[in-house]
């Protein structure tokens, strides 16, 4: 029986697919073990949005060939889409596997065991097939991130993934909610809707197949076992009040959605191609507070993007003042080789991007803590996931509705995978609530 070692890198679009990878690969009898140890065969599933992506990539594949000089290490993913010739000049690489074919990944690798030569990375930006895979099981246990679509046809100008991925691919409805219902006698109670561009689902159909992503959520919620959705990143321009409402009026929704909003100042959003203004972006977070009362919002930043001036940075920062968001993830702008933001004109300092996203991180800080301390002494719903000892003491650790990680001491019962209401009482560190009940 042959080991198999993996390292996933990126975003949940690669753990849903590395998912279906090593399940695939267990079909046929290889054996999973840690990426540290000794195995035959190696696979990083590898990303390539940022500069950083790229450096933990190769760095990876090179650790696997460092484990073992005689084990096959395997390249799959974004990187390899996006400089196939570098990767194949990698002295670290043996395989390499493209967007597209992972489904194929375990036949691939039986196929180059034989010695038989392949094709294994194609023209993503030729290809209008959207890449089958069902899961039976995922490496959580509650959660489950579901796949509903790939590719994107934004184009923003600091962005590689229409690149690398493509253009817009949806998955049938019906697959869609197979999996789901799979999924969800195995004793999944939560799924998370993921795809690089999910605002975009259905878009590609043919006329008499119309399907939209509010359609797709409607006929989850439907789905007997179902006890959470939630959504993945979305676009700012899909939430109107129909879409608010819509959403608002199901059972299972849960009020956590990421909009992306990368900038705070009109004029930075039109040289990034971003297709809506700051108003357009602060109305949808309106409308998703009148619709679900305290929702959490969260966000993207980048800051540093070329020729953001200081007033352009302000603007920026007195947004996100205004719009008081749970969470921000905030990016320093990083120059992607083939994006046309990158041979713009003014490049931003590095000193200068960590001085601003030093400015943003206090924000979010201070933010979130506030968002928190709403909940101090409400009830609240907690699905547990794990056990996990803080400072000496034992806690069952889960998620509310909104996302905000709660603890409860550990006091015998088994709670993993278990919806508990209790009520807030304080905090645990600077992220995480306790719970008593």
């Amino acid at each position: 029986m042959k080991t198999v070692a993996y390292h996933n890198l990126g975003c949940k679009v690669n753990s849903y697919e590395m998912d279906a990878m090593l399940q695939a690969l267990r079909q046929k009898g290889y054996q999973i073990v840690p990426f540290d140890e000794k195995a035959d065969i190696y696979i990083v599933n590898t990303c390539t949005v940022t500069g950083i992506a790229d450096r933990k990539s190769r760095q990876m594949l090179h650790r696997a060939k460092k484990t073992n000089p005689e084990g096959i290490v395997v390249a799959v993913g974004c990187y390899v889409q996006s400089d196939t010739q570098a990767v194949e000049a990698d002295s670290a690489v043996d395989l390499l596997v493209g967007n597209n074919r992972k489904k194929d990944l375990a036949d691939i690798l039986e196929r180059y065991l034989e010695g038989a030569a392949q094709e294994s990375v194609i023209d993503i930006n030729h290809t209008s097939e959207y890449e089958e895979m069902r899961l039976t099981s995922t490496t959580e246990h509650t959660r489950a991130y579901i796949k509903i679509q790939d590719g994107c046809n934004q184009f923003c100008t600091y962005c590689m993934i229409p690149y690398v991925r493509g253009r817009v691919r949806s998955r049938r409805k019906q697959d869609v909610l197979e999996e789901i219902r799979g999924l969800s006698a195995a004793g999944y109670r939560e799924f998370v809707l993921t795809g690089i561009h999910i605002s975009s689902y259905g878009m590609d159909f043919q006329q008499g197949q119309e399907e939209n992503l509010l359609a797709l959520v409607q006929a989850i919620d439907a789905v007997e076992g179902v006890e959470r959705i939630r959504l993945g990143s979305l676009e700012p321009r899909i939430v109107t009040e129909a879409f608010a409402g819509g959403l608002a009026a199901l059972r299972h929704i849960c009020p956590h959605f990421h909009l992306s909003l990368q900038s705070g100042c009109e004029t930075v959003l039109k040289r990034m191609n971003r297709h809506y203004t700051p108003g357009d972006f602060l109305n949808g977070v309106n409308l998703l507070r009148q619709a679900f009362g305290h929702p959490a919002v969260t966000t993207d930043v980048i800051v540093g993007f070329p020729g953001e001036t200081e007033d352009e940075f302000e603007a920026t920062r007195q947004f996100v003042e205004t719009a008081g968001f749970y969470e921000m993830h905030i990016f320093k702008y990083s120059r992607r080789k083939g994006t046309k933001a990158a041979v713009m004109p003014m490049q931003v300092p590095e000193a200068e991007k960590s001085r601003r996203s030093s400015v943003l991180q206090s924000i979010e800080r201070r933010d979130s803590k506030h968002y928190r301390s709403h909940y101090i002494g409400r009830d609240v719903e907690v699905l547990f996931e794990e056990k996990k000892k803080i400072a000496g003491e034992e806690y069952w650790l889960g998620h509310t509705r909104e996302y905000v990680k709660v603890a409860f001491p550990a006091q015998g019962e088994d709670l993993e995978n278990q919806l508990v209401t209790g009520r807030i009482t304080g905090f645990l560190g600077d992220e995480i609530m306790v719970m008593e009940y």
